[in-house]
C-alpha cells in the first residue's frame, strides 16, 4: 500500500507531469558530466550511458574527466562570482560529502529536482535514508543518486593472512615491514583510510556526526595520531611517500611491492583480476565492525547550459535497467542505490540473474556500513596529516 501511495503521489506530480516537455527541451543537448576519470571502468560506463542516452532521448554526454572534483566545483564558484547566471560550462557533476556541502551553502546548486524524476520512485527518500543524506547532510533533492560505494580493503591471500580490525595495523605492518601503503590523504582514498581508523579508534564515535569542534576533535582523533605514529615508521618506503590515488595502489599490489590494496568499490578486485592485472589469489576484506559507506550522487550547478540534458541523464542512471547493468561485475560492478521493495519480479529477476565471481563479496561478507563523518572531519582531518607528516 505504500508503495501504491507513493507511485500515485509521483504520477500526481506537476513537475512529472511535465517530463515530457523536460524530454523535449533536452533533446538535442550534450551534458558536460564532470566526473573523477581515475577509473576506466567507470569511464566505459559514463560512455556507455552517453551512447543509450543519445539513441533513446536524443541527449549527448561528454565527460569532463576530473582528477580532483574540486576542480569542477571552482568553476562554478567563479562563474558566479562573475555573474554568469546560465550557460555555465558544467552541466552534471559526481559529487560527495565536502563538495556538496560547499555547493549547497553557497547556492551553487540546481534544485530540489530529484522528486521531479520519474524514476525517483525507486528510491527510499525517507529523512535519513542513505539516498537521502550525504555525509551526514540532508541532501533535500539537491543531488541524485547514482550508485553505492563502500571501503574495503584487498589482500594477496596466496602470500599473508589480514589484520582483523584498524586497530591491528601497526603490529601487522611492523611483521610486514614496507608491504603496506595508503594513498595519500590529499585524495579521498587516502582521506577514507584515516576516517576509518578514526571510526574504530574514537571514543565517542557518535561525535564525528556532527559538525568538528577545536575541543572534540583533539579528544576524538588523539588515538588516531598515536596509532598512525606507530603504524607509519613500517609502511612502504617508510612511510615517506605515498601512491598519489587508489589506481596507482592498486599497481603496486599487482606489481607485488605491497600485499594490501584498498578501494571504494567492492567490486573493484574481482573486475581487475578478469582484466587480468590482479593475481587470481586477491580477495576482499573488511575489519571487524564493518567499514565506511556511502551513497554517490550527481547534482546540476544553478547556471548549468543544458539542465534538462542533465535531469534525463540522472534519471536513466536510476533506471532499474541501469543499475543492473551497471552492478554486473563485468561492466562496472558498484551496487544499486534502488530499494528492492519497489522493484517488481522482472527487475528482481535481472539483479539475481548477475554474474559472481570467487573475488566479488557479497553484501552479507561486506559486514555492516559505517555512517561517514561529517564533511567538516574530513577537511581537518587532511589538513592535519599533511601538517604533521609532510615537510
Amino acid at each position: 500500500m505504500r508503495f501504491l501511495a507513493l507511485a500515485l503521489m509521483l504520477a500526481a506530480s506537476p513537475a512529472l507531469a511535465d517530463w515530457s516537455e523536460t524530454l523535449a527541451e533536452a533533446r538535442g543537448q550534450t551534458v558536460y558530466f564532470n566526473a573523477w576519470g581515475g577509473d576506466q571502468r567507470t569511464n566505459d560506463f559514463i560512455a556507455w550511458v552517453g551512447a543509450q542516452t543519445e539513441e533513446q532521448f536524443g541527449v549527448k554526454v561528454t565527460q569532463v574527466k576530473l582528477s580532483d572534483t574540486t576542480e569542477a566545483v571552482a568553476r562554478v564558484q567563479a562563474e558566479k562570482a562573475a555573474g554568469q547566471k546560465t550557460g555555465g560550462a558544467v552541466d552534471l557533476i559526481w559529487i560527495n560529502g565536502p563538495n556538496f556541502l560547499a555547493m549547497k551553502e553557497a547556492g551553487l546548486l540546481h534544485g530540489p529536482f530529484v522528486a521531479d524524476l520519474p524514476n525517483a520512485r525507486y528510491l527510499d527518500l525517507s529523512e535519513g535514508a542513505p539516498a537521502a543524506t550525504d555525509f551526514t547532510v540532508p541532501v533535500e533533492g539537491m543531488e541524485a543518486p547514482w550508485r553505492l560505494a563502500k571501503f574495503v580493503f584487498a589482500h594477496d591471500a596466496a602470500r599473508v593472512e589480514p589484520p582483523a580490525r584498524m586497530a591491528d595495523f601497526p603490529v601487522w605492518a611492523a611483521a610486514h615491514p614496507g608491504r603496506l601503503t595508503h594513498p595519500n590523504p590529499a585524495n579521498f582514498m587516502g582521506a577514507t583510510v584515516l576516517k576509518q581508523a578514526l571510526a574504530e579508534l574514537a571514543p565517542d564515535p557518535a561525535a564525528l556526526a556532527a559538525p568538528v569542534t577545536d575541543a572534540g576533535y583533539a579528544a576524538q582523533t588523539a588515538p588516531l595520531w598515536a596509532w598512525y605514529d606507530a603504524l607509519r615508521p613500517n609502511l612502504w618506503r617508510a612511510g615517506q611517500a605515498f601512491p598519489e590515488n587508489e589506481s596507482v595502489q592498486a599497481q603496486l599490489l599487482a606489481d607485488g611491492e605491497v600485499d594490501i590494496a584498498m578501494f571504494f568499490d567492492p567490486a573493484a578486485p574481482a573486475a581487475l583480476i578478469a582484466q587480468g592485472v590482479l593475481p587470481e589469489s586477491v580477495r576482499v576484506f573488511t575489519p571487524e565492525g564493518g567499514t565506511i559507506g556511502n551513497v554517490s550522487f550527481v547534482a546540476i550547478p544553478f547556471n548549468a547550459a543544458n539542465r534538462a540534458g542533465a535531469e534525463v541523464v540522472a534519471n536513466f542512471l536510476l533506471d532499474p535497467a541501469t543499475q543492473a547493468h551497471m552492478q554486473d561485475v563485468n561492466v562496472l560492478g558498484s551496487y544499486s542505490v534502488l530499494d528492492p521493495s519497489k522493484l517488481d519480479d522482472a527487475a528482481l529477476a535481472a539483479f539475481a540473474a548477475l554474474p559472481s565471481a570467487p573475488a566479488l563479496p557479497t553484501l552479507e561478507q561486506l559486514g555492516p556500513t559505517l555512517p561517514e563523518p561529517h564533511p567538516s572531519w574530513m577537511t581537518r582531518l587532511t589538513a592535519d596529516w599533511a601538517k604533521r607528516y609532510t615537510p
